[in-house]
């Protein structure tokens, strides 16, 4: 296999960011669905791979790779699970989604990636369940806990401002007096602040 930097076409001390944004760019172009009744459909299926070996190459190198934290290393569904990884990088959350309906062994890596695909398509409430039910299942990987925990912060945070917002409703009650006093004091010299009243 050929230098991986130079297949992502990037230099050797390129970050985690650097190579994800190479990854993708690549991956979008030279992915088959793109090359489909096409001659060239062949040399794009040979690329691809070739870009996907790259990433998980520099990223299981980097301690960065999406297998770094599983515990016991590979598992049998453990290539399914990096090509469907692969999928939701790229944005195909449809064949992402129907990879794994196929798969039956449903582990930890299973419900995060369901969750995930969930969680890009907007449906928080079901993806977080998903998201929560790795967590349990293997509670030890610092990659479910870390999105679990942001993800849980976050509602927190909105929880907090939106109640915030709903107790001190006798504000917009104060607005309200100001502006009718300033029009009151408007009339009075002649203008009209609010012409309705």
């Amino acid at each position: 296999m050929r230098d991986p930097y130079e297949v992502l076409g990037i230099s050797k001390d390129a970050s985690l960011d650097e190579i994800k944004k190479a990854y993708r760019k690549l991956a979008k172009k030279y992915h088959p669905d793109n090359y489909v009744n096409n001659p060239l459909s062949d040399l794009a299926e040979e690329k691809f791979k070739e870009i996907n070996e790259a990433y998980e190459q520099l990223t299981n190198e980097a301690g960065y790779g999406y297998n770094s934290s599983y515990q016991g290393g590979k598992t049998q569904n453990s290539g399914e699970f990096a090509k469907i990884r692969n999928l939701i990088n790229i944005g195909n959350l449809n064949e992402a989604d129907s990879a794994l309906d196929a798969i039956s062994n449903r582990n930890a890596e299973w419900f995060f990636l369901k969750g995930t695909v969930f969680m890009s398509r907007g449906w928080h409430t079901q993806g977080i369940n998903f998201i929560r039910q790795a967590v349990n299942m293997d509670p030890t990987n610092h990659e479910y806990r870390t999105v679990l925990s942001n993800y849980t912060m976050r509602t927190q945070q909105y929880r907090n401002f939106g109640s915030q917002m709903g107790t001190n409703s006798d504000s917009v009650c104060q607005c309200c007096q100001g502006l009718i006093c300033a029009d009151c004091c408007c009339e009075c010299l002649g203008g009209d602040l609010i012409s309705c009243c």
